[in-house]
């Protein structure tokens, strides 16, 4: 029986390939669709030899062509394929579809892949309705980027067994109005600031409407990671109508977590809709300082996470910006101790009793940001962070990183001497 079976396994298995011959054949000799000859595929804001995160979106652009989904027969349209890690399959058959040929045939002109860390290549191809390359093909050029580890784990502080944060007089399922004051409480370890080493020690964060960050990693600091590295225990929290999640985190003087990991139990609130006559009164305007700027705590400080002063980066580069002892907050958005960044590019530092210029030298991250992609031209650059208050004007003082020098491409070889 196991013989007959065999038999029969490579039976079907011959007709099977007998099948696919035919049918490749068929395809060699299905007709391709023309593409005009000044047809052009190409990756947006993409480089050669690019470095990019493990979860990247990738972007695609056609000229010359229309895009339409697969299945859809029009001339001078086609559809996007990706081809990763991989040569350009036959031009006369369909491409395949598998890890290494991702096809796009409901039109998409962007995607987000997840790829391994190390070097990859990336080529695109246009194709017809029944996902056959053109004649002439339209090829992107093939390029190679490389993919960056996560981020290295850093050493964690270790924490009392008994160590605990928790609410003051917020309990789970609270009723809340929309402006409320939220107070924190720990018990079995000690408060300091962020950038005091300190054994069983350490200052808040509050997550708001956000589920644990990595406990290995920096806490991030935004809208729903707020920082209070300052030694705070209380914070007025103004919250939209609605139901809301809020959890208390402690960590290091580095914003990581501790080991075990200090928190609360994450509760829910409930924010009420406050009526006319309920109402808060009307915010103040912003605290100004006596030169009419916007204050800054003493100890704030901006810097760069990445690069470092000194580093030969890739032309197309993410930038990262780390922010102690203030929180983030986007133009516009009047809150004590909060600002934005702006990366300065090859340009001294501006009037600081003036809102920063927008430009391509001065980039502005008034959505809140805390990271930009940027294209540098091959040579030495100067970086440089400061941040802005809601009218993008520096606070005072100013809240100002060390301006660094980046280098883009090779070095220049040194002449032998003779």
């Amino acid at each position: 029986m196991r013989g007959l079976r065999l038999k029969l396994i490579v039976g079907v298995t011959a007709v099977f390939a007998a099948t696919i011959s035919m049918g490749v054949a068929q395809e060699r000799a299905r007709a391709r669709s023309p593409a005009p000859a000044g047809a052009k595929l190409s990756f947006i804001d993409l480089q050669n030899n690019a470095r990019i995160p493990g979860k990247a979106t990738i972007r695609f652009a056609i000229s010359g062509m229309e895009i339409a989904p697969a299945g859809t027969a029009r001339r001078n349209t086609g559809h996007h394929h990706l081809l990763i890690d991989t040569e350009l399959p036959p031009l006369g058959q369909p491409i395949p579809s598998d890890f290494n040929h991702l096809h796009f045939g409901g039109g998409q002109s962007e995607a987000e892949i997840l790829l391994s860390p190390g070097r990859h290549t990336l080529q695109l191809l246009f194709a017809d309705h029944d996902h056959v390359p053109h004649d002439p093909p339209v090829i992107s050029e093939k390029i190679t980027v490389e993919v960056m580890a996560a981020p290295e784990e850093k050493p964690r502080t270790v924490a009392a067994p008994n160590a605990r944060v928790f609410f003051v007089g917020l309990q789970d399922g609270a009723v809340i109005p929309p402006r409320s004051v939220v107070r924190f409480g720990q018990e079995n370890i000690g408060l300091v600031p962020a950038g005091t080493r300190q054994d069983n020690a350490g200052h808040h964060h509050l997550l708001v409407d956000t589920d644990l960050p990595p406990l290995d990693r920096e806490i991030p600091s935004d809208f729903n990671h707020l920082h209070f590295g300052r030694g705070q225990t209380e914070t007025e929290l103004t919250l939209p109508p609605g139901e809301h999640t809020l959890q208390l985190l402690f960590a290091d003087h580095e914003h990581v977590p501790h080991d075990p990991p200090v928190m609360s139990q994450k509760i829910r609130v409930r924010v009420q809709q406050a009526s006319a006559a309920s109402s808060p009164p009307a915010a103040p305007p912003p605290a100004r300082t006596a030169s009419g700027r916007t204050p800054a705590p003493n100890d704030a400080a901006v810097y760069f996470i990445y690069p470092r002063d000194g580093t030969r980066i890739f032309a197309t580069s993410t930038i990262r910006f780390g922010l102690r002892n203030m929180g983030v907050a986007p133009a516009g958005v009047v809150r004590p101790n909060t600002g934005h960044h702006h990366l300065l590019v090859d340009v001294p530092t501006p009037p600081l009793d003036a809102a920063i210029p927008a430009d391509l030298n001065h980039i502005h991250l008034g959505n809140g940001q805390t990271e930009r992609k940027i294209t540098l031209p091959p040579g030495e650059h100067t970086l440089q962070l400061i941040l802005g208050d809601d009218q993008h004007v520096p606070h005072d003082p100013p809240i100002m990183s060390e301006r660094i020098t980046v280098y883009i491409g090779a070095p220049a070889k040194r002449r032998a001497r003779r």
